[in-house]
């Protein structure tokens, strides 16, 4: 998958359906083309200092590689927003949150979407 690098992307983005987890925000823009789908991640400062926000997009990046190389959609842009929890979170509780995410962004009417409720 190839990275979002430039700012207009990522605020391309941000005015893009979300959902978010208690581990992650995932934003998904469709671009209505047929390309490989592309991949963002962003900490904000709150989040921590530069080794908090290093580690949660460390963590981020891999429980993207593992979840959404899978399932991801061609033409589609996918920002992955790290949080309070994101460094600390337990990393199988992160891929569930990924997952619950992008099946709530994907759903169609005629599904019944997981709502990320616990």
């Amino acid at each position: 998958m190839e990275h979002l690098k430039r700012r207009q992307d990522f605020v391309a983005a941000a005015r893009a359906p979300s959902a978010a987890t208690p581990g992650l925000v995932l934003q998904a823009l469709n671009r209505q083309d047929s390309a490989l789908p592309r991949l963002g991640f962003t900490c904000s400062k709150k989040i921590g200092n530069a080794v908090t926000r290093n580690r949660a997009k460390r963590r981020l990046r891999e429980a993207a590689r593992l979840v959404l190389c899978k399932t991801a959609r061609n033409g589609f842009d996918y920002v992955l927003i790290g949080r309070m929890a994101t460094a600390r979170r337990d990393f199988a509780d992160l891929q569930k949150d990924l997952a619950s995410a992008l099946k709530r962004l994907n759903a169609t009417p005629n599904e019944v979407a997981d709502k990320g409720k616990r």
